[in-house]
């Protein structure tokens, strides 16, 4: 996966986290605290697990966002 010239937005998106769990693992990275000694490595069911936590509230976003517009159409359509 290229990542030159693609802003941190797109990274995540293609990634399938949330852009500050990229962040936080960036910063994670230049501090050395990532994979290396200093802590436990990230395992992939980590990964897996904070990806299904992004998507999940992504989700249950979109989810509130359609409940206030049928909500909101049914007012208007009265």
């Amino acid at each position: 996966m290229e990542s030159e010239g693609k802003s941190p937005a797109q990274m995540a998106r293609e990634l399938g986290v949330a852009e500050q769990t990229l962040s936080n693992w960036r910063k994670a990275s230049k501090a050395g605290k990532l994979g290396t000694g200093g802590g436990k490595p990230i395992t992939p069911e980590q990964m897996e697990l904070s990806r299904l936590r992004a998507e999940n509230a992504r989700l249950k976003m979109e989810v509130e966002i359609l409940e206030k517009a049928t909500a909101y159409f049914a007012k208007v359509s009265r």
